[in-house]
């Protein structure tokens, strides 16, 4: 596979129509620059870039690889934002913690968004220090002020903080493809999911309680919930765990979408439970998010989620009743 700076490089091109121009944008010369594409052909076997005396341009498989490689870039993007949000330091002027799946699926896009807006208003972009953690060990370091900002999971929002809605998400009901349950076509009952021991998140994850609060509201009062047949502390061993076999599980649309998408698992459709949940930016109680950075990152999450599907947010499936939010918590735009 051609790396990150060959294709960088052919987007250059693309865009400037020049390959001398393509090279100064990505700090070459345009030797060097013609060099690394005709190494980058030979790679992929076939020619990418039409040279002529009034510039360059793509050919149809170039445009085709171009398209790809638009992906690939801006992932390498979010991943650059996030690995340096880990990198904590005395300068780091911003401290985040947020629990996995947020970690995982949100805020890289956000801090990639909000150095982009930095750099283009001529300001050096905020550097920022990323805690992980369980939604309740979230809540815990936005109270005793060790972050400024964090997202959580939960149904509720944190007692004792402020919160605001970011993003909105649904629980999926997993199985591997050879489990009776993958054939079925009716959904499960409240009981059936009640009565089955799944593979589960730690005590103090949000996708755990989250889970076990939409399906007791579903039940008569009283009725038992049985108890994890497994726990694990991430949603990557959740899912290895249910592909092998252990038992069913319940993650995240977010955390499922890949494998749901090559067969790895198979979503179970739940009668009756709303499995929606939002999740929460948190801060210390008060009327508004700290000033500056916090204040404009919690302002850029918000216009994601205003901007629906593919900007931040997770479509869910409709099945049942919204659930009403809690005191001291703002709508997202």
């Amino acid at each position: 596979m051609p790396d990150l700076r060959s294709l960088q490089l052919l987007l250059a091109v693309r865009d400037t129509g020049s390959l001398g121009a393509a090279g100064a944008a990505c700090g070459t010369s345009q030797q060097a620059a013609s060099v690394r594409l005709r190494a980058t052909e030979a790679l992929v076997g076939v020619p990418l870039v039409v040279r002529g005396a009034r510039g360059s341009s793509l050919t149809p498989a170039g445009e085709l690889l171009a398209r790809w490689a638009d992906v690939v870039v801006d992932a390498a993007v979010q991943l650059d934002a996030a690995v340096a949000a880990l990198r904590q330091d005395a300068a780091t002027h911003l401290r985040v913690a947020a629990s996995l799946t947020v970690a995982e699926h949100l805020v890289p896009r956000w801090l990639a968004e909000l150095g982009r807006r930095a750099r283009a208003a001529g300001r050096e972009p905020v550097q920022v220090a990323l805690r992980t953690a369980n939604s309740e060990d979230v809540a815990a370091l936005v109270r005793a002020g060790e972050v400024e900002i964090g997202f959580v999971e939960g149904p509720q929002a944190p007692e004792h903080l402020s919160a605001r809605v970011v993003a909105t998400d649904e629980l999926v009901v997993v199985v591997p493809p050879d489990h009776p349950w993958a054939r079925r076509r009716r959904g499960l009952l409240p009981a059936e999911v009640a009565a089955t021991a799944l593979v589960s998140r730690e005590s103090g994850s949000g996708t755990r309680s989250a889970l076990r609060q939409a399906v007791t509201a579903a039940l008569p009062p009283g009725a038992p919930v049985a108890e994890p047949a497994l726990e694990v502390a991430s949603a990557a061993a959740v899912r290895a765990s249910v592909v092998a076999g252990v038992a069913p599980g319940a993650l995240s649309s977010l955390d499922v979408a890949d494998d749901l998408t090559l067969g790895r698992l198979v979503a179970v459709p739940v009668q009756g439970v709303d499995l929606r949940r939002r999740l929460r930016a948190v801060w210390r109680e008060g009327a508004a998010p700290p000033a500056g950075p916090a204040r404009d990152l919690l302002a850029l999450t918000g216009e994601a989620a205003a901007a629906g599907p593919g900007h931040g947010r997770a479509a869910p499936r409709r099945s049942g009743p919204a659930v009403p939010g809690r005191r001291r918590e703002s709508p997202s735009a």
